[in-house]
């Protein structure tokens, strides 16, 4: 089992940047494919982007191509997303989940463990 503890959120301007980190208990993350998803007020929880266990695969969903990146330190236990130009769109609670096995989902069910979320807000 692994728990998983977000951080890094805040309140930016269009335009800006913020890192979230993601910290996990454990000994054995370096097992776990890593995901990031978010959710808006009175909408459903959304997939963001994700990464194998090794680091070396990555995949994310297309409104945040080329302005959001997701990596991860093993040696730290930590996964990261690394979010620039930021839309007020991207307003959210975003979450760290963890799913055994090397492959990555965008699937928010099939992830089997879930951090506690940390707010993002984006002004005008």
């Amino acid at each position: 089992q692994v728990q998983l503890v977000e951080s890094g959120g805040g309140l930016v301007q269009a335009g800006g940047s913020l890192r979230l980190s993601c910290a996990a208990s454990g000994r054995t993350f370096s097992t776990y494919a890593m995901g990031w998803f978010r959710q808006a007020p009175g909408k459903e929880r959304e997939f963001v982007a994700a990464i194998t266990r090794s680091g070396g695969g990555t995949v994310y969903t297309d409104s945040v191509k080329g302005r959001f990146t997701i990596s991860r330190d093993n040696a730290k236990n930590t996964v990261y997303l690394q979010m620039n130009s930021l839309k007020p769109k991207d307003t959210a609670s975003y979450y760290c989940a963890a799913r055994v096995g090397y492959y990555v989902s965008r699937t928010p069910n099939e992830y089997d463990y879930w951090g506690q979320g940390t707010q993002v807000t984006v002004s005008s």
